[in-house]
């Protein structure tokens, strides 16, 4: 009796094991499947809580080298991200002068992504509008990738403070997101609020009339501090589910100090109440934000030495918090 006590005590182990094994093994789209709203939350295909982490890539425009298979495989594989970010410009050269080169960058990022099983936040990179670019822009996407549960479409990245909501911002969501309906009638959608991401109060307060739609929060951990963590805790009373797309460990500049317990702060913020976030980003320019040196290679494969301060710090976050 006492053998087969001993017998099943390891059998059942070694399932437990094996079962473990397996889900580990399992890429992060694998494990959560499509995801929705639900409670003021992201939750995944059961129902259940999802923190994505991961890093936002840089402007499409000045940053290409980095949209490739290589670099979001090493994020994968080394920084252990469960999304990334294609932040595709808008103006400065970006898609409106260059569409295709632009779609191209997007369609190789997502094309990545889909091989990894990540997540990615289609970004349209502006701080102007442009409803009806933007519009066939996602329905362009949505079309092609929209059958894939990996896509978010994030469609407004930072209005500027000049743009209200109720006057500008919302309007632009009311033409954009119906496009991506349209085709796409289930991926998550995160829209954008006014004074660069900030004031999620006031859009929680007027909130967007459709389904499985959150609100962008952007910080830099140099410059917000507990005023935006309290207008985020307003705009989570009021309902709205929140996702911070875009974060840095510098000053809103993208210079400045690096503020490790500033950034500290936020992060066990946004744990606490369950919010995905990316920080800002994967570029080798000479900045504090930058996650990589100067001369890095655009392909992956960064050793210590090629990771800067600011991405030494997120790396080791997110090898730590990811399973």
């Amino acid at each position: 009796m006492a053998f087969l006590r001993t017998l099943f005590t390891l059998v059942a182990g070694v399932s437990t094991l094996l079962f473990a094994g397996c889900a580990l093994s399992q890429t992060p789209v694998e494990r959560h499947g499509a995801l929705r709203i639900e409670g003021g939350r992201v939750v995944d295909q059961s129902g259940a809580l999802v923190v994505l982490r991961g890093m936002s890539l840089f402007w499409s425009q000045w940053g290409g080298q980095f949209y490739n298979a290589e670099a979001v495989a090493h994020l994968k594989s080394d920084w252990n991200v469960t999304v990334v970010r294609a932040a595709i410009a808008v103006d400065h050269d970006g898609y409106l002068a260059n569409p295709e080169q632009e779609m191209a960058r997007t369609e190789t990022v997502i094309e990545a992504a889909l091989a990894e099983g990540l997540y990615v936040i289609v970004d349209w990179h502006a701080h102007e509008p442009h409803p009806e670019a933007a519009a066939a822009f996602f329905a362009r996407i949505a079309a092609k990738y929209g059958q894939h549960p990996n896509i978010i479409y994030e469609v407004y990245n930072e209005p500027l403070n000049t743009h209200g909501w109720a006057e500008v911002v919302k309007p632009f969501h009311m033409v954009v997101i119906p496009a991506i309906r349209a085709v796409d009638p289930d991926n998550l959608i995160i829209a954008g609020t006014p004074s660069w991401s900030q004031d999620v109060d006031i859009a929680a307060a007027d909130p967007l009339p459709f389904s499985n739609v959150a609100y962008t929060l952007h910080f830099y951990a140099g410059t917000h501090r507990q005023e935006l963590r309290d207008k985020a805790l307003k705009a989570m009373e009021l309902g709205a589910p929140l996702f911070v797309t875009e974060w840095g460990t510098s000053e809103a500049s993208g210079n400045g100090i690096l503020d490790e317990a500033e950034t500290r702060l936020w992060w066990d913020f946004m744990e606490t109440h369950g919010i995905s976030h990316l920080n800002w980003s994967i570029t080798d320019k000479d900045e504090t934000s930058a996650a990589l040196m100067p001369g890095a290679s655009g392909q992956g494969g960064w050793t210590d030495d090629m990771i800067s301060p600011s991405g030494q710090l997120v790396r080791r976050m997110l090898r730590e918090m990811n399973p």
